[in-house]
């Protein structure tokens, strides 16, 4: 671990803290495969394709996969805590991956922000249901905040290590529901033909399906605290979005399964808004203990992805403060590795908005979730898609000879992706559950943070040379020719 030389304060993330297994591990539990099925899995039948969502999840799972096979290629040659912020800076310049990190930094920060209000509340709903305890959603909420930054000071490989934990109940629990529909009523493997995977409105299912997945871009930010990373990371990158593809289009299409493909879309509505599609029928096919133990674990998966979300949202700061873009005092680490600073600035932050939402006497789920969630998920489809832009530009300018990895792979996910930007923005109302102007104008921040971003590197191209400088001279935190 390295200090600054004029001040001896750490500086460096914890080397070779993380294998394959830690990293994927820290990715699923930020995508919390329970509590993706019970809110994301049952959006995507009720507002998009219905009985067809299953096939949304696998063909969004494609559309990454095929957005790897570059971002492999790319995770070769850097390794930095700062992810795609750096592929970016590495593709489409300094300006450009400060605009890709500020847009970043932004949206994991909407997602801490939404985890509180979507913890708190169940939190008080189960408990209460369960024990007679019924406490404000905001105290739980900030409680689980403070529990998340106190585990993240620990470093990250014990993060690993609680989040694994979870993960591994999470998955078994899901397992146990997708076995009791299958011996009881089968998989129907009509829910992957035309008919139902275009039902209803696709654009909408595949978009709500793509929110599944956000947290896997995650894999990039751990780069300087894997195991021969150069190795590590691609492989994890795959493993990840091949785990969540399968959790997530098994489950869905087991819920699809028991509730008929036809039917699918019209239940799905019935049950928005009590937002317990996924609980009735587990309580149907497994029974009321395991609907007890169901939710349970739901809390530890709302948890597990806080937890998760707030160490990605603070290496973003951490990268930026190092890089000096954002005040240095965020580079400072403790003596695990953790980015401290950056993790009280973040929890910090989030505790504050929620408060704020708190203040409005509503119900989280309906004022606070939605929006943050909505926005998140649109920022960081948007730096997935610079990212695959940065590296069809990168490896265009270095004349790779790999044409499928280097060319046409990040060519096409470019494509892709964009198309589901396109349609993030036009549908906003839909992904963040709400028709209000302030939420419809959220899109409108992105612009604003390009706009801010470009002013502000050209303003330090001209005046700091040296800190614009710095976001490409940060980006080697590893030696790629290390093993």
């Amino acid at each position: 671990m390295s200090n600054s030389p004029q001040t001896g304060v750490h500086t460096a993330l914890k080397k070779n803290a993380l294998g394959v297994a830690g990293i994927v591990f820290l990715v699923l539990a930020a995508v919390a495969p329970l509590t993706g099925i019970v809110v994301v899995a049952a959006l995507a039948m009720a507002l998009g394709n219905g009985g067809g969502a299953a096939a949304s999840f696998l063909i969004m799972a494609l559309i990454l996969l095929l957005f790897s096979v570059g971002y492999a290629q790319m995770s070769r040659e850097l390794v930095n805590a700062g992810g795609f912020y750096a592929f970016v800076v590495k593709g489409l310049g300094r300006t450009g991956g400060l605009i890709a990190g500020l847009i970043a930094t932004i949206g994991y920060n909407f997602f801490v922000v939404g985890t509180i209000g979507t913890s708190g509340f169940f939190m008080q709903t189960v408990i209460a249901d369960l024990t007679g305890l019924d406490v404000h959603w905001y105290v739980w909420g900030l409680a689980s905040i403070i529990a998340s930054f106190l585990m993240a000071r620990r470093g990250i490989d014990f993060s690993s290590k609680i989040l694994g934990v979870a993960l591994v109940l999470e998955v078994a629990l899901l397992v146990v529901f997708d076995v009791a529909v299958l011996i009881r009523t089968g998989f129907d493997i009509s829910a992957f033909s035309p008919e139902a995977v275009f039902a209803g409105s696709f654009p909408i299912g595949l978009l709500i399906a793509a929110t599944g997945f956000l947290g896997f871009e995650a894999t990039a930010l751990f780069g300087e605290e894997a195991k021969q990373p150069h190795r590590t990371i691609p492989r994890a990158t795959y493993a990840a979005i091949i785990a969540i593809g399968l959790v997530l289009g098994l489950t869905s299409w087991a819920v699809v399964s028991a509730i008929g493909v036809a039917r699918t879309q019209g239940v799905a509505l019935e049950h928005l808004a009590a937002g317990d599609l996924v609980f009735s029928l587990a309580a149907e096919y497994v029974g009321a203990p395991f609907l007890t133990v169901m939710l349970i674990l739901l809390l530890v998966s709302l948890f597990a992805a806080m937890l998760a979300f707030h160490n990605s949202a603070a290496r973003y700061l951490f990268a930026l403060g190092r890089a000096r873009v954002l005040p240095h005092v965020l580079a400072r680490t403790g003596s695990t590795g953790a980015p401290v600073v950056a993790g009280l600035v973040q929890a910090g932050f989030a505790a504050i908005v929620a408060f704020l939402f708190m203040l409005s006497g509503g119900n989280p789920m309906v004022t606070l979730l939605p929006p943050m969630l909505g926005f998140g998920t649109l920022s960081i489809i948007v730096l997935q898609t610079l990212a695959a832009l940065a590296i069809f530009v990168h490896f265009r300018r270095a004349r790779s000879r790999r044409v499928w990895s280097t060319f046409i792979a990040p060519l096409v996910s470019f494509g892709l992706l964009g198309t589901i930007v396109v349609l993030a923005i036009a549908n906003f109302e839909i992904v963040a559950g709400s028709d209000a102007l302030a939420v419809r104008l959220l899109p409108w921040l992105l612009v604003v943070t390009a706009i801010g971003g470009l002013g502000y590197g050209t303003y330090l191209k001209a005046k700091r040379p040296a800190v614009h400088a710095a976001l490409a001279d940060d980006l080697e935190q590893v030696d790629p020719t290390a093993n």
